[in-house]
């Protein structure tokens, strides 16, 4: 399975309803979870067409002991928001977004300080973050000179593309 294969399939579980979805080709493993809750034990449909579509990525093998579809149910008649995750208030400045999927680190690894601090200078092209994709680290760059307002995300927050990580001013 191929990087452009691999973005399709994130694309595809993304915009779908699941919560959590697992892949396992032998070579390649991929999970991926988010916060949204759907009982899809009562919709057989979906869970054929999520097959369908991994024999469209590169002939994925698929059969039930390669992947594992978690449903997370929701509760009936629950009419309370969670209001337990909070979006941060975003300040004026120029953003930094997320160029893929993954998990953020501020720091290359646990015992080292994060990269940068709200209030630190930073120069273009210097690293400022890190996101874990498929096992590979990847350096977020500044895209500006100037001085970190807000950081967006926590250390080991997964990110999504093009979801806002920095303020720079």
């Amino acid at each position: 399975m191929d990087l452009n294969n691999i973005l399709k399939l994130i694309d595809a579980v993304s915009e779908s309803s699941l919560s959590s979805f697992s892949l396992d080709d032998g070579n390649i493993k991929l999970n991926f979870e988010t916060d949204k809750k759907m009982d899809i034990s009562s919709n057989p449909e979906l869970i054929k067409s999520l097959e369908n579509n991994l024999y469209n990525y590169n002939n994925v093998n698929c059969d039930n002991n390669k992947h594992n579809i978690n449903n997370n149910e929701t509760a009936d008649n629950d009419t309370t928001a969670d209001n337990s995750k909070t979006e941060p208030e975003i300040v004026s400045g120029k953003e930094i977004t997320s160029p893929l999927v993954g998990t953020f680190y501020t720091a290359g690894s646990p015992e080292d300080e994060p990269m940068v601090k709200v209030g630190d200078t930073v120069k273009k092209g210097q690293v400022i973050g890190i996101i874990e994709a498929m096992k590979l680290m990847n350096e977020i760059e500044s895209e500006y000179d100037g001085v970190v307002k807000q950081i967006l995300v926590n250390n080991e927050d997964m990110v999504e593309y093009g979801q806002p990580l920095f303020i720079i001013d």
